[in-house]
């Protein structure tokens, strides 16, 4: 069988959440079907460790798709003409991106519709082309895959396909988050926040996060709380203006707030594995992968109501209502001030991270891709 595969956001030291997807999932699936021959598809030379077997061969199509007329140009023309050249039996695209020109099957991997619900968020171009060509993609496909049975039921709603076309592939954590030993603990609190308990957000500054109630609910936090915990902030400043910056200037206790910028693995492990807690208050996340982390490196979790944190955290993190402040604080309390209720979370997290595992999205993928060429073979 020849399996043609977007591998478009495979960029050495510069996977990202989609790219991690791809990574994991594709990587276990060419070990696991040396029977099968794979193409993966770049739009650059690709790094030699993304070529993850002798049973895959790299093809390179111009041009780098990184803009949505480049997009356009990848997708509708690039793309089919690989596609007919090596006679591809299935075109697989894990990030949400499909070619309504596309001359076979195909499975394409939408992880959320968080343009649907937030646009202002996107640039006015790249808004346009999601929300126009998305929903013809999810019609195109021969089927979907989606990360969360929200996503899942959000696709749905919002484009009117068949519940029968897709499938829920949830995602995994990478491995390397586990849980670590006291004296790295000590080491990692006294090199972020001079030996100080923490809370820790892992993610995008970007307002879908919700930075600007959790900088006010730390404050409120801080104000009444006599334990005296930080807050560490990983990631890249994306969107640092409007109200983010805002709520964080009118911080109290912003000397308290710590911007560690990107952190590679190795370190990120042992910074979440080192945190009192995982405050990830999003008002919206089509999975919510810190979750998954945060339980592998047993630690507890604060998260929203809302969307697909609910089904992801089940009854191992304490949920709160993003939109109100005091729900935030009131949880940071909570696991600041009861070491039995950090305890029993972070046993139920145990428990919970075992539904989670790339092994088994791989494993999900390659169901749904079984059963889009099984689609094939009867039509």
């Amino acid at each position: 069988m020849k399996i043609a595969v977007n591998t478009r956001l495979l960029l050495k030291n510069k996977l990202e959440g989609i790219g991690w997807f791809t990574y994991e999932s594709m990587k276990r699936i060419v070990e696991k079907h040396p029977e099968h021959q794979f193409y993966f598809i770049f739009d650059r030379k690709p790094d030699t460790s993304f070529i993850f077997g002798p049973n895959v061969e790299a093809i390179v199509a111009p041009p780098q798709a990184r803009h949505p007329i480049l997009f356009y140009l990848w997708f509708e023309f690039s793309i089919p003409r690989v596609l007919k050249k090596i006679k591809a039996d299935i075109f697989v695209s894990p990030d949400a991106f499909y070619s309504l020109s596309c001359p076979c099957k195909g499975l394409l991997v939408i992880h959320d519709l968080n343009f649907e619900h937030f646009p202002e968020l996107l640039p006015a171009l790249v808004r346009k082309y999601y929300r126009y060509f998305t929903p013809k993609f999810a019609r195109k496909a021969s089927r979907i895959a989606t990360v969360s049975a929200y996503s899942k039921e959000d696709i749905v709603q919002q484009y009117g396909v068949s519940p029968d076309k897709i499938d829920v592939v949830y995602n995994g954590a990478n491995n390397h988050f586990k849980p670590i030993d006291e004296k790295t603990r000590i080491e990692t609190r006294n090199q972020y926040c001079q030996g100080s308990d923490y809370f820790i957000f892992i993610g995008a500054l970007n307002p879908r996060k919700n930075l600007e109630h959790l900088f006010s609910a730390f404050d409120v936090y801080r104000s009444k709380d006599e334990n005296q915990a930080k807050l560490l902030i990983v990631g890249e400043k994306m969107w640092w203006s409007g109200n983010i910056k805002e709520s964080y200037d009118r911080m109290k206790f912003k000397d308290e707030v710590i911007f560690t910028g990107r952190l590679e693995p190795d370190e990120l492990h042992k910074v979440m594995g080192s945190a009192l807690a995982l405050t990830y208050v999003s008002l919206f996340e089509g999975f919510g992968i810190p979750i998954i982390e945060a339980f592998n490196s047993e630690i507890p979790v604060i998260t929203s109501n809302v969307t697909s944190m609910p089904e992801i955290a089940s009854d191992a993190a304490l949920l709160v209502d993003p939109n109100k402040i005091d729900d935030i604080a009131n949880a940071m309390s909570e696991l600041s001030g009861k070491p039995e209720k950090r305890l029993e979370l972070i046993e139920k997290g145990r428990q919970r991270k075992l539904d989670f595992s790339w092994e088994k999205t791989a494993n999900n993928l390659w169901q749904s891709i079984e059963r889009t060429l099984h689609l094939h073979q009867k039509s």
